[in-house]
């Protein structure tokens, strides 16, 4: 049988490349014979990274089927530097939006000259990778919170997220190391939040002015001095997580803004694990999970 030959057109100094399917194929097998034969897990990866898309539409189901015409194009992510690589990981990038797993001390936007943030960082990306277009902050963490953001390229993207974010964001969980031994197997928190001058939020259980917020939260696994939880918003406030915390006797462990202080330079055990959403542009569903942070089970030996 003759073999099949795929079209390819190198894109932007070779890191993308087009092609054009012959015969019927599934994406990932199609994805390792135009990559001349790479593993299944590599092949995987670009995937799921968004890498591949299919007549301009990101896809990421290894199963996707694929008809004879269709265009695919494979975007191979180039190394990130030592430097980016200490402060982020990118989980998802494509046309229009990027997620990153932000690690903790880098901030979600500068507030001032010489600020370690992820706007910056991803501003450089956007740069080394001869990309127009510039990071717009869609949610923010913050600074001492790890875990996944997203950030849009354009800001009709960002404004997309912005009016309807509660019905395109579906899922957003975060996981915590919490002081003390909680012993609930799962709860909810409800007040109102509100900012004051001082720069700290209170909670009230009648309306104080702020706004409403509820949080869910389940055990994950007990220690001695500690307990490790899953946390759900249901709304997202300023410090909310926090904040409910220490409202039920479990601060965040390391948050000395609502809870003990703790020695310097270590962190706040909060991390944003889990963000599920539907794809403004594709109306793709896309979900996305991080490990628990080593450094958070060390603190529950």
């Amino acid at each position: 049988m003759k073999r099949q030959h795929n079209h390819r057109v190198p894109r932007q100094a070779d890191r993308s490349m087009a092609f054009t399917v012959r015969e019927p194929d599934k994406l990932l097998n199609f994805v390792m014979k135009s990559l001349d034969g790479i593993s299944r897990n590599k092949a995987k990866s670009i995937l799921t990274k968004g890498g591949v898309s299919v007549d301009g539409r990101v896809q990421t189901h290894v199963d996707f089927p694929l008809d004879p015409g269709n265009v695919i194009t494979i975007r191979r992510q180039p190394a990130t530097t030592a430097e980016t690589s200490k402060h982020y990981n990118i989980v998802y990038e494509d046309e229009w939006l990027v997620v990153v797993d932000k690690a903790p001390g880098v901030l979600s936007m500068g507030v001032g000259a010489g600020s370690l943030n992820m706007k910056s960082l991803l501003d450089r990306h956007f740069v080394e990778t001869r990309q127009r277009c510039t990071a717009h902050v869609v949610h923010r963490l913050d600074c001492r919170t790890s875990g996944l953001m997203i950030y849009a390229k354009d800001t009709q993207v960002q404004q997309a997220f912005t009016h309807d974010w509660h019905n395109i964001v579906t899922d957003r969980r975060y996981v915590a190391v919490v002081d003390g031994i909680m012993e609930e197997d799962h709860g909810r928190v409800e007040s109102w939040l509100k900012d004051t001058p001082n720069m700290k939020v209170i909670s009230s259980p009648t309306d104080n002015g702020g706004k409403y917020a509820i949080t869910t939260w389940q055990i994950l696994e007990r220690a001695q001095e500690h307990s490790l939880i899953e946390l759900k918003l249901l709304t997202g406030r300023k410090n909310q997580i926090r904040v409910h915390m220490r409202d039920i006797g479990h601060p965040v462990t390391g948050d000395g803004k609502y809870g003990r202080q703790e020695q310097p330079g270590t962190r706040h055990c909060l991390h944003a694990i889990k963000i599920a959403f539907t794809h403004p542009v594709t109306g793709e569903h896309l979900s996305f999970q991080t490990p628990i942070p080593p450094y958070f089970l060390r603190r529950l030996t």
